[in-house]
């Protein structure tokens, strides 16, 4: 987590993995980061997980993510 003027990012690698095999939610302070890819035949081939707790003074509300063309899923939280 990294304080960027007004807001904290969190920023992770997810280049391997499609959109729609990511998902990223938030619960008590806390952002969790999940991708799994998944072959044809249903087998797991790749996975994802990184948890980060967010420093007190975020706005759990304004989270936002962006996910950029070359991988980069980039996470900003507002802070009060």
């Amino acid at each position: 987590v990294r304080a960027q003027g007004d807001t904290y990012q969190v920023v992770a690698d997810v280049s391997q993995f499609e959109p729609p095999d990511i998902v990223v939610t938030t619960f008590n302070c806390h952002v969790a980061i999940q991708a799994e890819k998944v072959a044809e035949d249903g087998t797991v081939r790749d996975t994802f997980t990184h948890k980060c707790q967010l420093p007190e003074d975020t706005d759990p509300l304004s989270v936002s993510c962006t996910l950029t063309e070359a991988g980069t899923l980039v996470i900003t939280v507002r802070r009060r």
